[in-house]
């Protein structure tokens, strides 16, 4: 045999020995991959109803807050459609000033919560979400006597029905909890941010229904007894 030969020979028997390592362990290997299981849970999962008890603690220890009501759907555990509406109020007066503000208005926010979780079928969830909130306001403003600095005299300042509207944006985060059967309690934090605004030409409005007092942003919390089916 010559040499060119035995070199042919020795290429062939390392390919052959090399196909015979291979083979047996893409076999094993493929025996091993098992396809993951599909997430057969359905798309509707339900629908929730809830109020805050937040609002209405402030309105009866404070000058102003809100009755607040919301509705929520629940798809494949993970997303949540939410719609929020109230009516806001306020009846507070400075008293160094004596300077009285007054206003009473519906608003609504329309978003999205995220389960975070990452079992999304667990019972109790924590959430992370964002809404667009809008207002439309009337506002009135009263002062029984503005004293001027000059002549020492006093006259009353009013004005009522002022027109006033706020856009603004809220970023939640949340956690509810299942009690018992349909019912579940949950608390959400939010961070408010100011859009677009208008404040009807009389300064800042001091309160903005469903926003708190007025500023570029605020903070704010729910508190929520919900039932969910």
């Amino acid at each position: 045999m010559t040499l060119q030969s035995r070199i042919y020979t020795y290429i062939l028997s390392l390919f052959l020995t090399s196909m015979l390592l291979v083979t047996p362990c893409s076999a094993q290997s493929t025996k091993k991959m098992v396809p993951l299981a599909k997430d057969s849970i359905s798309f509707f999962r339900g629908v929730a109803a809830m109020v805050d008890l937040v609002g209405p603690l402030q309105l009866a220890f404070g000058d102003y807050g809100q009755y607040e009501a919301a509705v929520r759907v629940n798809l494949k555990d993970k997303f949540f459609p939410i719609a929020e509406i109230g009516y806001g109020k306020a009846d507070a007066e400075d008293l160094a000033t004596k300077l009285s503000y007054k206003t009473s208005a519906p608003y609504g926010r329309i978003g999205m919560d995220f389960n975070l979780l990452k079992d999304k079928h667990a019972p109790n969830r924590v959430y992370g979400g964002v809404r667009y909130a809008y207002t439309n306001f009337k506002f009135d403003l009263f002062c029984p006597g503005v004293t001027d600095p000059t002549w020492g005299e006093s006259a009353e300042f009013k004005a009522n029905d002022v027109k006033c509207y706020y856009h603004w944006l809220e970023f939640v985060f949340g956690i509810d909890a299942k009690i018992w059967g349909p019912v579940r309690l949950g608390w959400s934090a939010r961070y408010k941010r100011r859009l677009f605004h208008e404040d009807g030409g009389m300064g800042h409005s001091w309160y903005v229904p469903g926003y708190g007092k007025q500023g570029n942003a605020r903070l704010g919390g729910t508190f929520n007894v919900i039932l969910e089916f």
